[in-house]
């Protein structure tokens, strides 16, 4: 049975401040490198909206967001994974292409953000099929874990995201012609309290799980492979001091890349 919270108008006043309504002026204030773009939102479930609005709203100040995405999708590559069977389903990404054509066409948007890490095989599709720029929410983060070096530890929330995560950080590593290992970690009590609401005990388990893998051997660095983990950074926002290696998240690292986009500082 669901439990309500006990103040149901600060709860629907809050969440309309973070994802706003839908209107064709431009957002009322922000960066003025920013104000007047849009950026689409291709999600892999619906509730993800809200760190999608949040942390796209807290990194690129004035840009519009246009969300698009249905627990259909997740639900569809959930039961593949249960099955057995290749993770994202080939209708999966022809979804996120139908979404991305209707971004482009019905939202006008000046680029897109497949936020999605399960989701992350979608990628070429979605950018062949569009002629806006197309990012994968999790590149930056991978690319930056790259670069840092060392071993990295990829925690992951779901099962189905662990193997997409670790395949696009090899590929990332062999993109920019270096060698990567890495050992990933799926913490299933942090998706439990996410579901549950209680987003303290979802953080709580991850650094938990941090903890644990660095007291058994050295790591470079941590990646957390899901956006929805980037809330972690609300409880840890300085990561290096308390678990002495940086932890780096795709909600942080992957809209600061669309920030470079929208700026025009890189191609």
């Amino acid at each position: 049975m669901m439990t309500f919270p006990d103040d149901p108008l600060r709860l629907f006043s809050d969440y309309v401040r973070v994802t706003g309504i839908g209107r064709l002026e431009p957002e009322p204030g922000g960066d003025p490198a920013l104000v007047g773009k849009r950026l689409g939102l291709i999600n892999g479930a619906s509730w993800i909206t809200l760190w999608c609005n949040y942390f796209g709203k807290l990194y690129l100040p004035g840009v519009q967001l246009v969300n698009a995405g249905n627990d259909a999708v997740q639900l569809n590559f959930t039961e593949a994974y249960v099955r057995g069977e290749p993770c994202p389903p080939q209708e999966n990404i022809d979804a996120f292409v139908r979404m991305a054509r209707d971004l482009v066409e019905l939202g006008r948007v000046d680029a897109i953000l497949i936020t999605c890490s399960t989701m992350n095989r979608s990628y070429p599709a979605v950018a062949e099929a569009v002629d806006v720029p197309v990012v994968q929410i999790d590149m930056p983060m991978m690319e930056a874990a790259v670069n840092h070096g060392g071993k990295v530890l990829v925690i992951a929330t779901l099962v189905t995201t662990v193997n997409s995560t670790q395949a696009l950080l090899e590929e990332t590593a062999q993109r920019l012609g270096k060698d990567v290992v890495s050992a990933g970690v799926t913490v299933e009590e942090a998706w439990h309290r996410l579901a549950a609401g209680d987003i303290q005990g979802h953080n709580e388990a991850l650094a938990q799980a941090i903890r644990e893998a660095t007291a058994r051997e050295p790591f470079g660095c941590v990646v957390l492979a899901q956006l929805s983990m980037t809330v972690f950074m609300l409880s840890y926002p300085n990561p290096e001091a308390e678990f002495g290696l940086p932890v780096f998240t795709s909600g942080q690292l992957g809209f600061q890349r669309v920030r470079e986009i929208l700026t025009g500082r890189v191609g």
